[in-house]
């Protein structure tokens, strides 16, 4: 039994470092200059998935208390919902940004270090949580609770930085949208 435990959370882990790779080299293709919108408006996405992103956080947190309470069911639902959530984020935030040109930031003064300051933070703890995150799940899918809590303790502050400075950005760059 513990031979096929292990065998599928190595087959878990491997999903993860794939999906994970593969989210990045999205990311690094999506910042290529040419764009096609297939003549479509996606103006309406940003708003959408900084949303998103804030539910997440919503979510997250909901999580943590039910896990305070000890109510694992309710927990595993709204980590559940959180991925999900996070999942369509994903899908719309690349839509848009492989359809749309860049929209530079037009703030000025001191604002602009602190608009950079989350933009920089935002985008390396994104890029580097998404395999730890996914590791994490597999952990407590799979009931090991020890490692689950080990990697959750430092996994979940990062994943909630990421789920409330997006929403953040997009907030510090609406006006800079044309």
């Amino acid at each position: 039994m513990q031979k096929e435990t292990n065998l599928t959370l190595k087959r878990m882990d491997w999903f993860a470092y794939i999906v994970s790779a593969v989210v990045v080299l999205l990311v690094i293709v999506m910042r290529m200059p040419e764009k096609n919108n297939f003549g479509m408006d996606f103006s309406w996405l940003p708003p959408f998935y900084s949303t998103l992103n804030a539910i997440v956080a919503v979510c997250l947190l909901i999580a943590l208390y039910f896990v305070k309470q000890r109510d694992i069911a309710k927990h595993k639902a709204f980590i559940l919902l959180s991925l999900g959530l996070s999942v369509l984020f994903l899908f719309c935030y690349v839509v848009y940004h492989f359809t749309t040109p860049e929209t530079k930031y037009c703030g000025v003064g001191s604002i602009r270090y602190v608009y950079f300051f989350f933009l920089i933070t935002h985008i390396i703890l994104a890029g580097g949580i998404l395999p730890f995150i996914l590791i994490t799940f597999n952990r407590g899918i799979l009931m090991e609770i020890g490692k689950h809590k080990r990697l959750a303790r430092w996994v979940f502050p990062l994943w909630l930085y990421v789920a409330i400075t997006g929403p953040i950005v997009y907030l510090m760059l609406k006006p800079c949208y044309q």
